[in-house]
């Protein structure tokens, strides 16, 4: 016999923990009090509170947690059996006591446009190496005995300088070059000529002798 409960009586029969079958009739009007659940399964319906309803449920929370605290308890023991969270650090060997920076990349300058409008001329040119020459006693025996020029440079010039300038300036070829600075501060230069010229006749096309 099909079974109409009223709303008092689902209160008292049922409490949070109980679940109560119902069998109603497809016209039956039924009143579910708050805090209950009306669950539809075969030769009727259920009436289930929500309380029990969420006691039998799983907590997905604590599983998933349980499950990363194992896994990360099995990683562990395996970094601990391979000692890869020892990382250990190589330090380089070093043999010397100076410490040089690395030499890195540098590109070569590749300006768009000249920084200068015109560049600058050589200070430095061959009038200017060779100031004149010596007539001095000693500087005379120097001509005649070791074919050999003395000249007063300027004493910024080197010997390559000097060299280049007595090409130029009496085109002759020379053999060697010594240079001293005296105690008055001048720059002599001894330019020793190869055996192809003769020191004396290029001291008279000077105009020394």
């Amino acid at each position: 016999m099909p079974f109409t409960p009223q709303t008092n009586d689902l209160k008292r029969k049922t409490n949070s923990h109980q679940t109560l079958k119902i069998r109603v009739p497809l016209v039956t009007t039924l009143r579910i009090p708050s805090g209950f659940i009306l669950n539809l399964q075969e030769g009727g319906f259920q009436l289930q509170s929500v309380q029990s309803l969420q006691s039998m449920a799983p907590s997905q929370k604590g599983a998933v947690a349980k499950v990363d605290s194992k896994t990360q308890a099995t990683r562990a023991v395996k970094a601990l059996k391979t000692n890869s969270h020892l990382k250990r650090k190589t330090r380089k060997v070093r043999t010397s006591v100076t410490f040089h920076r690395p030499k890195t990349f540098k590109r070569a300058r590749n300006p768009k446009y000249p920084r200068l409008s015109a560049p600058h001329r050589n200070r430095l040119d061959h009038y200017e190496v060779l100031k004149f020459p010596l007539t001095t006693e000693s500087a005379m025996k120097k001509i005649e005995d070791n074919n050999t020029l003395v000249f007063i440079v300027d004493i910024r010039a080197d010997k390559k300088k000097i060299k280049d300038a007595v090409k130029k300036m009496y085109d002759i070829q020379t053999k060697k070059v010594n240079t001293l600075i005296t105690p008055k501060g001048l720059k002599k230069a001894y330019v020793r000529l190869t055996t192809d010229y003769d020191a004396l006749d290029v001291a008279n096309k000077i105009g020394i002798i």
